[in-house]
């Protein structure tokens, strides 16, 4: 599929992922409690997710909480899952003139009942649209990955597969991102240089860039910087 070209005259990826880091720093550096830094990342999130959508990118995946994230105060947890409840009720509302079509990443059923509902109900009422956006929401690669081991050995069990079937294609069919092409580019605001556990699978072949801007700060200058980084990238697949 030939690309999409933004205003710039770049090619643009069709599916990029960001690591939403650094909210709490953003916050800390303001004086402010964490809560706050986690509404204005999810201000950041409505900004760029619109400005995606306007350059053409088709898939968007975002790492919203991990399974780790558990570890934090339980009124920063309730916080987040908060925003979140109150931003799928906003999008539940405007579906029809956004027209994005959610997805979830992840083990859904340690959320809330109300927040389990609005999730589904935001997945099944916008399964016709055609840009894509992935909330990987309690959500680890790692995890991912037994989960899908267990599903193909419960296969076998079954006597629907056999060990020797499985190739990296059966595999990806288990994984949560099933039917979803893997990122080419994948951006980690904050200045941290590590994965997270996010996306080990679907990874292994993308463009990583790492940017030294906290996530709250984070613009359409900045993912067009991004982008500009990735296409002056030589993706060789291993090969000359």
């Amino acid at each position: 599929m030939t690309p999409s070209v933004n205003e710039n005259k770049q090619p643009v990826p069709r599916h990029i992922a960001i690591i939403m880091d650094g909210n709490g720093r953003w916050a800390k550096n303001r004086g402010l409690p964490r809560t706050a830094g986690h509404a204005a990342g999810a201000e950041a999130f409505r900004k760029i997710a619109n400005y995606c959508r306007t350059l053409g990118v088709e898939y968007l995946t975002v790492y919203a909480f991990s399974t780790e994230n558990w570890k934090r105060s339980a009124d920063e947890v309730s916080g987040i899952m908060r925003l979140l409840g109150n931003y799928l009720k906003e999008a539940l509302r405007d579906m029809e003139k956004n027209r994005v079509r959610f997805c979830f990443f992840g083990d859904l059923s340690r959320l809330s009942p109300n927040l389990q509902k609005l999730c589904e109900e935001a997945q099944s009422k916008s399964s016709d649209y055609d840009v894509q956006v992935n909330f990987c929401l309690n959500y680890g690669g790692r995890d991912e990955l037994v989960r899908a081991t267990r599903l193909f050995a419960q296969d076998v069990v079954d006597g629907k597969a056999q060990p020797q079937d499985l190739t990296e294609e059966m595999l990806s069919g288990y994984l949560y991102s099933k039917d979803v092409p893997d990122p080419e580019l994948i951006i980690r605001p904050s200045g941290e240089l590590r994965t997270s556990n996010f996306l080990l699978w679907q990874s292994a072949y993308s463009e990583y860039v790492f940017m030294n801007v906290l996530w709250p700060d984070f613009g359409p200058d900045d993912l067009d910087e991004a982008i500009s980084q990735y296409n002056r990238r030589n993706r060789r697949f291993g090969g000359v």
